[in-house]
């Protein structure tokens, strides 16, 4: 028996205004099945049953980026990094959906790089590649510093962290895309204070349900709109014990 994805064509086109082809669609659940196979040996997910992967990584991943998907998105092919991706959220969706974008997906596990590796091969995924590193040492480097149109990362650190991870990798005028569960007011005050450090600002705060669980989203956009300084991202495990 294999576990089915559910197609879900209006719940896309209501919430997204998008949805997908019949290809998209068939690499979707392609990458579903990889994701449970690879799950017995990598612990990669606890959301395994089709309808909560659906909306919790296919749906999630895309609402984030909702963005790009209803306008012509400037530059036409957008270069992507999405930070600590793991088993491949957002980024696989995201390469799936975007094919005119180049992803770099970047994890520190390399058996998660590995597992990567074998979902673009098995999708047929040329547009995106993968990167075994840490955010912080990534940042500093000349080949990723500045490099990226959008970073992606759906993380659990302090928001103010994921800035930190995610601004040096950016050019000038590029966008952060932070996702997140709930959110607070004193949050969007430390996340003030650490891009206002980072040479950012926030753009928008967007607050949203899930389409079949009725949970609370958050999704922050935050707009990069002068050069980070050279001491950030600081060295590795910094950012986390000592945020901004």
């Amino acid at each position: 028996m294999t576990n089915l994805l559910p197609e879900m064509a209006e719940i896309w086109q209501q919430t997204l205004n998008w949805q997908p082809t019949v290809q998209q669609q068939a690499q979707f659940q392609r990458l579903y099945e990889l994701i449970l196979e690879g799950n017995r040996q990598l612990n990669l997910t606890r959301i395994t049953d089709s309808q909560e992967f659906w909306e919790k990584h296919l749906w999630d991943s895309l609402r984030g980026i909702a963005p790009l998907l209803s306008t012509n998105f400037s530059p036409t092919s957008p270069a992507l990094i999405d930070i600590g991706t793991g088993a491949g959220f957002p980024g696989i969706p995201v390469t799936i959906t975007v094919p005119n974008c180049t992803i770099t997906l970047l994890d520190s596990t390399r058996k998660k790089i590995t597992f990567i590796d074998n979902i673009l091969t098995e999708l047929a995924l040329t547009n995106a590649k993968t990167l075994i590193g840490r955010a912080e040492e990534i940042g500093q480097h000349p080949q990723h510093r500045q490099a990226y149109d959008i970073a992606l990362i759906r993380a659990v650190g302090a928001a103010s962290v994921c800035a930190e991870y995610t601004l040096p990798l950016l050019k000038q005028g590029g966008l952060a895309i932070i996702y997140r569960g709930n959110w607070t007011k004193e949050e969007t005050t430390d996340l003030q204070n650490a891009v206002n450090q980072l040479g950012g600002v926030i753009e928008l705060i967007e607050k949203f349900t899930t389409p079949l669980s009725d949970s609370t989203r958050h999704c922050l956009y935050v707009r990069k709109v002068a050069n980070t300084a050279l001491n950030f991202p600081r060295a590795v495990g910094v950012p986390s014990q000592k945020p901004l």
